[in-house]
């Protein structure tokens, strides 16, 4: 019997710096289930700005960074537009594909292999 994976690491390609100046690059993303993307369409944020839901979604969805207590939309918001963008693409994976990899070929043989994703960030 397969195990349903619902936890996937990463390490930020610039990382998150805090109010303190502590650099915080490693996490932990879960798969989101149909509650986060359903209730943020009712924060007025998102009504207000559609291109908002991305922040509240990865709000919900990033379960850890570094050494921080809790991941808001602030922290999301505070991030380099690189960080955002790399959890937006894992995002996007692992929803979509239930891993964290890509599927690709070797340039030189064609032969077909996959990369696990959870360190490219860096």
């Amino acid at each position: 019997m397969d195990i349903l994976q619902t936890e996937f690491s990463f390490t930020l390609p610039k990382g998150y710096v805090d109010g303190t100046g502590t650099l915080h690059k490693q996490g932990t993303m879960r798969l989101a289930t149909a509650a986060d993307e359903i209730m943020p369409l009712r924060d007025s944020r998102v009504q207000q700005n559609p291109a908002y839901l991305s922040v509240i979604l990865l709000s919900r969805v990033v379960v850890s960074l570094g050494g921080l207590s809790m991941i808001t939309p602030r922290v999301i918001e505070e991030l380099y537009t690189a960080d955002f963008a790399y959890l937006q693409e894992m995002y996007n994976r692992i929803n979509q594909n239930g891993s964290n990899t890509l599927h690709t070929k070797c340039p030189k043989c064609e032969q077909p292999f996959e990369i696990e994703l959870e360190t490219l960030g860096e």
